[in-house]
Order: C-alpha cells, then structure tokens, then sequence
C-alpha cells in the first residue's frame, strides 16, 4: 500500500507511460524471423513506436493507448501477444506511470485503458502544481536577438515594421516566457530607447521590452569591436576581394565605392571556426556601422553574464535570414564564442492589402471593439473594457501570427469589413472567452457559497472521482492537464540539439494550438454538462469532482496563456 502511495504521489507522466509499456512490451526479445511472408528478418520497431497515446473522444471511448498490430507482428508470431507478456503489461506500476485497468488484443492491435478513477484522483486530489510546470528546472542563459528592432541605421518605429517583422517581436517575446518557465535566464536584444514609438507600440500588445534612457548610447563598445574587427586575421586587405555586401540603408551604393574599407571574409570564418549550417555563398562582407552597432549590442547583451553556458537565438525573417548570418559571422569574428542558433520565420501576407505593424494593430482593436459592442452593448465603455479590449487584441494578434509552424507563411484577412468574431472557434478571442467562463463559473458558485446554498469545496481525498463519467472529463485529464508538462519542455530540449547546423525548429505553435483545441473540448463539455446542479447533498460529490476538475482547468488556462505573457479575462 506504500507503494502505491509513493506513485500516486509521482506526477503522471505520458513519456514515462510509453516508456515502460513498450518495455514491458518488449522485454529482451529478439526480432522474429520469417512468418510466412516471405521477407526474411523483420524490421525491430523503436521502444517509443511501439505504443500510441490516444486523443480523439472516438477512440478514447474504447482505449487509451494502442500498440498497433503491425507493430505486434514485429514481436511475436502471427502477432500473438504471449500470457506472461501480456500480464507483465497489465500488472505495470512505477514512478509517474498512468495505472493500467485492462487490456485486450484486437484486430487493430493492443487496446489498453486506464484506470481512470485512480488518474483522476492521482491528478486532482495530489495537486495540480506539478502538472502546470516544465517537469524539469533547467540552467543556462539564452540571448533573444531581434534584427526587427534594431537600428538600420535609423531605429524601427510602429509605421514601418512590417508584419513579418512583427512576427518576429512575438515569436522572441513568447520563447522568452517559455525558456524562463524552464529555469533558464533570458534576456532580450538590443535595448530600446524607453521614449521611442516602437516600445510604446509593444507596450500596447503587452510586449515587455527592456529599455534604456534616450540619451544612451553604445558608442565606446561599438568602437572597440571596430577596431577588433580591423586587426583580424579573417580582413581582407586589398580592394576588389568582395562577393556580396551587407548592406547599409541609403549609403549602399556609396559606401560600396569604396573599396578600401574593411572587408572580412565570412566564408574563412564559419570554415574554420566549424560553425556549421551557414550559407555559402557567404563570402566576404563589408563591414557598416549599423553592422557595428548590432555586434555592440549583441556584445552588451552577453557582457554581465558568467560561468554559464550562453546560446544566442537570432529570431528573425526569412526576407532577413542571409543578411543575420552575416552578422552572426562577424560577431565570432570580433572574438564571440557563445553558441548562435537562428529561429526562421517565414512571410506574412495579406492578399488585397498593405499593412503597416501599427494599421494591423488599429485594425484589429477597431474591429474587437465593434464586436464587443455588438454583443454587449452600452455597458462597453470605462477603463475596464478598454483593459478587456486591449487584452482581447493581443491575444487576437499573437494567435493570428503564432499559431502556425514558424517557418510556414501566415496569411491574414486584413478586410475591414471581415470583422472580429467573438463567437466559434476562432484563436484567441474564443480561446480568452472560454477562460472568463470559467472565473464566471466559479464565481456562481461563490455566490452559491455565501447564500448557504452550497458547502466549501472539500479536500479532493474527501471524494470519490468515480463520479467523473463524462467522456468529456477524461478528454480534459488525458488530453491537456496530464501532457501539459511535457509540452512546457519542448522548447529547451530543441535548443539542446547538437548537429542541426545554424537554424534550430522549435515548435513554437504547439501552445497556441494547445489552447485552441482545449478550448473546443472544454466549451463542448460545458455547453453539456449542468455543473452547479441543485443544492442536494447526494449530489455534490459529483459537483465537487467537477469543481476540483475544471478549478485545475482554469489554472491551467493561467498557467498556458502566461507563456504568451496575455493576462485572463475573468470577466466578459
């Protein structure tokens, strides 16, 4: 009884799941010959491809996981799952393991179900906390570099960043909270002056900038780095020895004249420094002040930080890629040994039209505030709502721009006449709605409380959880509150990957979508299911069970729409 108590009190794990049924599943067993298929040795399957976590309510209403039968066939004899094999995985235990109810071989392979009673009591009577962190702290310092801001030569403001360049901002301000949730530190680059258009304007999406007095300036590193840059062993000496140049604004064509400035030959520098992925037709590159200035700021960024690893993510646009290799380059050449890696994030468009940042954000509030007026009418008005319409624009905003694989192109209705619908399924308006009805939820039951109709919510080991019958119920358990956790690593592990070259793929749209998919599930279930039912006493243990339920639902909200840096609505 210990025992089990000891892993019950271990958070659930999915991972862990798989990786102990395939175990048991697999045990020491060598690959099976022949079968009368005439194909000699058969494929031996991964560990993790031999079981599949199941998530659409169809499949949920029989199994939870399966090992499909193909998989089976790779294992035993006409796909025959021994007694002893068989009873090894139905009786599996162990630290952060889902409890197994039963199991049973059918044609589309190995069907097995949880014991859902004892998950949910493991999940909802043991806290929630671990379920609503990254499973594991970890340590270093990542560097979020974003060319969209910096001076080129003349600093960004909110007229002229494009949409592609504000997708960047986001995509750097959402991995930020994603790698603090982790345990790194983070911080940002470059440093904006604190009275320029361009910080107001990211204040405006709840974007938290780091900023610096106006009358800052960089100047003394900026000529430090020059002057490391002109002893280079990688300087070109000589005129004429460029392949491509980087650029510099208005002063291109005559800068580009004259051949006696500083060049550095990109191409001998990731060669020999073995920095692997960068283009190569790289070349020799000629070294401008706004170039300069970007090293400097990159150098400040990096300056306070030791006895840390440091790896520096470049969030920038594909339009923008060649030209943040050029930079990265000539940073190792002025002597930068910390770890680069370049997040890639592919166009946006607007079929029809030509936004600026700052026309897609009036846009969208215009458009959020008519909708809100249309559904609730005369009581839009007074700073309470123009918080919720902020709110309600951002998150607008971040999952139209957020939500798609971030090398992928995003395509966006920009029709004034489309509107903000504050109804279905639809990003971040629907996903922000289904989270004030919840605080809506529980604020009727408070309500309930003070009027005497109903008693405190008990402690969740005062309940029986097999009151919790609803597919919906298990779909929230199995499909959000349990995986969270995991989800929350992905992003620090990806850094982690050692061999991908310059460019590293997190899949950055996975909370987003996330939050979507939760979002139709919960607004289903709730749409259902009555959940403050009538003040009975032989009713309120199923009510408890599904306040315990959806108060961890709602954390849950919190804890996911955090990692986007959008406060809850509790109201609407």
């Amino acid at each position: 009884m210990a025992m089990e108590n000891t892993e019950e009190l271990s958070p659930l794990r999915i991972t862990a799941t798989v990786r102990a049924l395939s175990s048991a599943l697999r045990g020491k067993r060598e690959p099976v010959h022949g079968s009368g298929r005439g194909k000699g040795d058969r494929t031996f399957p991964e560990p993790e491809k031999l079981w599949f976590k199941e998530s659409s309510a169809k499949n949920l209403r029989n199994r939870d996981f399966l090992s499909p039968s193909t998989m089976l066939n790779t294992l035993y004899a006409d796909g025959q799952v021994p007694p002893a094999v068989m009873s090894r995985v139905l009786s599996l235990r162990g630290s952060g393991v889902l409890p197994v109810a039963g199991g049973e071989v059918m044609g589309e392979g190995l069907r097995l179900r949880v014991d859902r009673v004892a998950a949910f009591r493991a999940v909802l009577a043991g806290g929630t906390t671990e379920y609503l962190k990254p499973s594991g702290q970890r340590e270093g310092c990542v560097v979020l570099n974003c060319p969209a801001l910096h001076p080129k030569p003349n600093p960004p403001a909110p007229d002229t960043l494009s949409l592609g360049q504000l997708r960047t901002v986001l995509l750097a301000d959402h991995m930020g909270a994603m790698l603090r949730r982790q345990g790194f530190e983070v911080s940002f680059c470059p440093t904006l002056p604190e009275d320029s258009d361009v910080a107001a304007f990211l204040r405006a999406l709840g974007i938290d900038w780091p900023t610096a007095q106006a009358n800052w300036t960089n100047d003394e590193r900026e000529e430090r780095i020059q002057k490391v840059l002109e002893s280079s062993p990688y300087r070109e000496r000589g005129t004429g020895s460029g392949r491509r140049s980087s650029g510099g604004g208005g002063r291109k064509a005559v800068e580009e004249e004259n051949e006696g400035g500083l060049r550095i030959n990109l191409k001998q520098v990731f060669q020999e420094e073995g920095m692997l992925g960068y283009d190569p037709t790289l070349g020799t590159c000629k070294v401008h002040r706004d170039s300069v200035s970007h090293l400097a700021q990159l150098d400040l960024s990096t300056a306070d930080i030791t006895g840390t690893m440091v790896t520096v993510l470049h969030v920038t646009s594909c339009q923008d890629e060649f030209r943040q290799q050029q930079i990265a380059v000539l940073w190792r050449a002025s002597g930068a040994a910390h770890s680069q890696r370049h997040l890639v994030c592919g166009p946006v468009k607007t079929p029809g039209s030509h936004l600026t940042a700052a026309q897609y954000l009036q846009l969208r509030k215009g458009q959020m505030k008519e909708a809100s007026e249309m559904k609730y009418g005369d009581k839009v008005e007074g700073q309470t709502w123009d918080d919720i319409i902020k709110v309600m624009t951002s998150a607008t905003i971040r999952f139209e721009l957020l939500s798609t694989v971030h090398t992928s192109p995003v395509t966006l209705d920009v029709q004034r006449e489309g509107g903000v619908s504050t109804k279905g399924p639809r990003g971040g308006v629907f996903v922000m709605y289904n989270c004030a009805r919840l605080h809506t939820l529980f604020d009727s039951y408070e309500r309930g409380v003070e009027k005497g109709l109903y008693p405190e919510i008990p402690d969740g080991s005062q309940l029986d959880f097999s009151a919790l019958k609803e597919e919906g119920e298990w779909l929230l358990l199995f499909n959000y509150l349990i995986p969270f956790s995991e989800l929350l690593d992905q992003s620090g592990q990806a850094l982690d990957c050692e061999g991908g070259g310059a460019r590293v793929n997190i899949k950055t749209e996975q909370i987003c979508k996330f939050l979507v998919s939760l979002s139709k599930d919960f607004s289903s279930y709730y749409n259902r299911v009555h959940v403050l039912g009538e003040p009975l006493p032989h009713l309120f243990n199923q009510m408890f069970c599904r306040l315990h339920l959806l108060r961890a639902l709602r954390e849950l909200y919190h804890s996911a729409l955090e990692t986007l840096n959008l406060p809850p609505i509790r109201q609407l």
